[in-house]
């Protein structure tokens, strides 16, 4: 029995993911909800609505969707931008409102003229730049909340009152915001049991009410069911109303991105393949649910969906159940939430915005190629300071014309840098003759052809995972691959580790120079491959199975 992506086959791991996930998005929901400036209440209807919505009609089963760090850093812009436009806030509702509709509006219709696997062409130095930039914008926005003061509302007007913040420092709003982020941190190395952000929540805003803090809180929350919003739109000067149409497609776009970078990261933990054009009919019509009743937009989150995904969920039954928790702390407990501190919520986005930061390329930064570097760099300098949108524009410019120069490079040299292609698996190269019949029985060679750059990243990780369960040994052939973007070297580091955790026995052989300096720059090669298993010629290859692998084997 199914209804769009609800099934019953999985009911007690969809039940048990959907209910955790439920219990992480609560603060998440709330403290999203208070940043944007449309209160917690606002969060909550997002979460819910999007949730649920999402869930039934989505391309990833297993997602769980609702406000996120990057959607909430626009909304909050869109929000900003609305008031200046009416004058006033409660005038400017309707423009708000009519934003987010719309930004559904466009989501959906991006599925229908399938856009969705557009994304694939987003290179690894511009979602790195842009993930990083939402990240840091996130935890600057939420450091005046952190001691209690109210938020300046944007990056540059944060910086600018920096020097006057230690004259607003409220000293137990900033113990409470600290104890949150230490809890976050420490609680998941003594148990995983319970969320860290949950026990932060509680513990601390009942150690706020108990020892009477006088700290900024989140105030009265509306109970029951909201009230439907979207009538407001009609009050609104409708060239005000028009104005709000290119910041909704930058939400679109952003929740469009968003949403299938999560969506890749549920294939991988899934081993399963979203729908992607799917995926977002489903969220732009759950945005456009949760706009009706004034709730956020969001996107396809990261965090909740791997905890759903741990805790058993495989459907989209758990983002129902998600959505239904949520609706029962909506009904049932809005007086006990409106005592949670904002420098609280300040805590549990802070590490948000950590968890955001790509960790991982900022490392690799001086080790990456200087074009991928500066990619980066610009993307993230333009994400905090500029537009998001803007700033994956500019980021997809520059890496398509230092692409295009590299494929021009290496065409002048007579190199061909068409788009990697799948190799016929039955037709051996020439130089794979003492390769037996007996030997393939656990040997699996994977012929790589064409570059591994951010176009053609998709084709390679489905070769990959066309990889047989039962190979012991796996030969990747890169005699054909002329060029590795940092996208590609990425995509081949997460395969080669795949394989090596599955306990195979990984080789690679003939590798050109530019790809070998590539893998050398990250430890790919030697390091995850040893350097005893890297080999100039294929015939190498074959005589250290013969003498060396099989031997070993056969002597146990």
């Amino acid at each position: 029995m199914k209804t769009g992506q609800i099934k019953l086959s999985n009911i007690k791991g969809d039940v048990f993911g959907g209910i955790t996930a439920g219990i992480v998005a609560l603060p998440l929901a709330l403290a999203f909800g208070v940043q944007s400036g449309l209160g917690a209440a606002a969060g909550l209807y997002g979460a819910i609505t999007l949730g649920i919505v999402a869930a039934i009609f989505g391309g990833t089963p297993s997602q769980i969707s609702g406000p996120t760090g990057p959607m909430t850093v626009v909304t909050a812009s869109i929000i900003a931008l609305s008031i200046q436009k009416a004058g006033n806030f409660e005038l400017g509702v309707g423009m708000v409102i009519f934003s987010f509709f719309m930004a559904g509006v466009f989501q959906v219709i991006f599925g229908l003229i399938k856009l969705g696997k557009y994304i694939r062409y987003i290179p690894y130095p511009v979602v790195s730049g842009f993930m990083s930039g939402i990240g840091l914008i996130i935890i600057l926005l939420q450091i005046f909340p952190l001691v209690g003061a109210k938020s300046p509302g944007t990056v540059i007007n944060v910086i600018h009152q920096l020097p006057q913040l230690i004259q607003q420092i409220n000293y137990q709003a900033l113990l409470l915001g600290l104890l949150t982020i230490l809890t976050i941190y420490i609680l998941p190395l003594i148990t995983k049991v319970i969320p860290g952000t949950l026990i932060a929540l509680l513990l601390f805003t009942i150690i706020s009410v108990v020892a009477g803090f006088d700290v900024p809180v989140i105030g009265n929350i509306p109970k029951g069911i909201p009230e439907f919003r979207f009538l407001s739109i009609f009050d609104m000067n409708w060239q005000i109303l028009l104005s709000g149409i290119l910041p909704a497609l930058t939400l679109a776009g952003l929740g469009s991105i968003d949403t299938l970078l999560t969506s890749v990261v549920a294939d991988n933990i899934t081993k399963s393949k979203h729908k992607s054009n799917k995926e977002l009919i489903g969220q732009g019509l759950g945005n456009i649910a949760a706009s009706l009743f004034g709730g956020l937009p969001g996107a396809g989150a990261t965090m909740r969906t791997v905890i759903n995904v741990r805790n058993g969920g495989k459907t989209g039954l758990s983002g129902v159940i998600h959505g239904l928790i949520l609706i029962i702390v909506l009904l049932g407990a809005g007086q006990y939430v409106k005592e949670i501190p904002n420098s609280v919520l300040a805590g549990i986005l802070i590490t948000v915005g950590i968890g955001i930061i790509d960790i991982k390329g900022l490392k690799d930064l001086f080790a990456m190629p200087k074009a991928d570097a500066l990619v980066l760099v610009i993307v993230l300098l333009l994400t905090v300071f500029l537009d998001l949108l803007q700033a994956v524009g500019v980021g997809m410019v520059i890496a398509s014309v230092l692409f295009m120069k590299r494929a021009s490079d290496l065409v002048d040299a007579g190199t061909d840098v068409s788009q990697m292609k799948k190799s016929d698996k039955e037709l051996a190269w020439d130089d794979e003759g003492d390769i037996t019949e007996e030997m393939l029985k656990e040997i699996y060679i994977q012929r790589l052809d064409g570059p591994v750059f951010f176009g053609s990243v998709t084709k390679f990780q489905e070769l990959m995972a066309a990889i047989p369960k039962h190979a012991k040994v796996v030969i990747i052939r890169m005699r054909k691959v002329p060029f590795m973007d940092l996208s590609g070297l990425y995509a081949m580091e997460t395969a080669v580790k795949d394989l090596t955790e599955r306990g195979v026995v990984v080789l690679i052989t003939i590798v050109q120079p530019q790809p070998l300096y590539m893998l050398q720059k990250i430890n790919v090669v030697p390091g995850l491959i040893p350097e005893n298993h890297c080999f100039k010629t294929f015939e190498d290859c074959a005589l250290w199975l013969k003498n060396d692998y099989f031997v070993k084997k056969s002597n146990y």
